[in-house]
């Protein structure tokens, strides 16, 4: 509620809730990205595909300007 000579200021909470919803837009556009790149279709997770999704995903629209993110990562083998 706007109360007189408050200069027009947000409240917190509409604040919180406006970054909340920039935020899971964001991730739900990198989630798009990551299915356009059928990162979802390789039941096979790895060290590096995983992050890889993960990191699109968090990229949100940057992979529509270009980024294209990629990790590499090699685990260790277990000793015999």
């Amino acid at each position: 509620m706007k109360r007189p000579g408050d200069g027009g200021h947000v409240p917190p909470e509409a604040a919180v809730r406006v970054g909340t919803a920039i935020v899971l837009i964001w991730l739900v556009i990198g989630a798009i990205a990551a299915g356009q790149r059928h990162y979802y279709d390789d039941r096979k997770a790895s060290c590096a595909k995983v992050g890889t999704v993960v990191v699109t995903i968090v990229a949100g629209p940057l992979n529509y300007v270009g980024a294209n993110p990629k990790v590499h990562c090699k685990t260790p083998q277990p000793s015999k």
